[in-house]
């Protein structure tokens, strides 16, 4: 997974049951079905019948790609039991799942590479049909039975949300760095633009002092400096935010959902008012500049 900094000559390997790929569930990111009935559950696909010496595999898509450097249709070998090399083609990519640790593979193939293994390792438990209502504790309840039922076989019981809160530890302060970063350039951009802002009015006091000469109000010349400036700001935001749309909407089209959208529209708005503000500073710093002066130097 995401916490290993090693890429694994030998992941370990799940054999699930028929049972399992019956019921299905789990998102996939890509797969390679091709009937309607993988196109339905993509866990068939671990049925399918492969050339000798090749067994089918699932994988979780961050993990093949950037910890063991495959992609779907791509091989790695493995060495089975009895010594021989046996091909794992990547039919299928899991998103997002629990499995970023494991590469999946079906009980009959699973007992054909290790046929001496007995027993399973490796549980799957459902909650969902439990009496009582998410956040009692039912949960955390079976956790410590089973634990306490098993503690000498070494039984470990975890949340799928506590798993994935794990793996995607890495992940997310990655993204915490580069939101700080982030907010870092914007705050040295919106000191840049209050100062860029300030020295193109105070280049144009001359034109503003020979306004207000002709008979301009101050409010109709800080209302035209705004509009200027504002027509501006705007634009460059609808740039930049369509241009970052257009870079991240294979994203976005596969977890829409899962957008700060708010957090996001936020931020344009205050990189908005910001400008807007500046604008207003530097205009009214502007004409505070004695109207004689201003006019010799036109």
């Amino acid at each position: 997974s995401c916490l290993n900094l090693y890429k694994p000559t030998r992941p370990r390997l799940l054999g699930v049951t028929p049972a399992l790929i019956d019921r299905g569930g789990f998102r996939f990111a890509e797969s390679l079905a091709a009937s309607p009935e993988e196109r339905a559950n993509p866990w068939r696909l671990l049925d399918r019948t492969m050339p000798e010496g090749v067994l089918a595999a699932l994988g979780d898509a961050n993990t093949v790609q950037w910890i063991l450097h495959l992609g779907l249709g791509k091989s790695l070998p493995i060495t089975a039991e009895d010594g021989r090399t046996v091909q794992l083609e990547i039919i299928g990519l899991l998103d997002q799942s629990l499995f970023q640790s494991e590469l999946v593979v079906s009980e009959a193939s699973f007992l054909k590479l290790f046929p001496a293994q007995g027993g399973y390792s490796y549980f799957l438990i459902d909650t969902s049909g439990a009496n009582s209502g998410p956040g009692s504790g039912s949960d955390a309840r079976l956790a410590t039975l089973l634990e306490a039922q098993l503690n000498d076989y070494g039984f470990d019981a975890a949340a799928t949300a506590q798993r994935l809160a794990e793996y995607h530890a890495v992940e997310n302060t990655y993204l915490s760095t580069f939101q700080t970063l982030g907010a870092l350039g914007l705050l040295l951009g919106t000191v840049g633009l209050g100062a860029v802002l300030l020295r193109s009015v105070l280049e144009r006091r001359g034109e503003l002092a020979l306004l207000r000469a002709v008979g301009f109000p101050r409010t109709t010349l800080v209302a035209l400096v705004l509009a200027e400036h504002g027509f501006l700001l705007v634009a460059g935001l609808a740039i930049g935010a369509v241009s970052a749309l257009l870079a991240v909407a294979p994203r976005l089209w596969n977890e829409a959902s899962g957008v700060g959208w708010l957090s996001l529209a936020l931020t344009l708005g205050a990189v908005l008012l910001v400008g807007l503000v500046s604008g207003l500073l530097s205009v009214l710093a502007a004409l505070r500049v004695p109207l004689i002066p201003a006019l010799r130097a036109e």
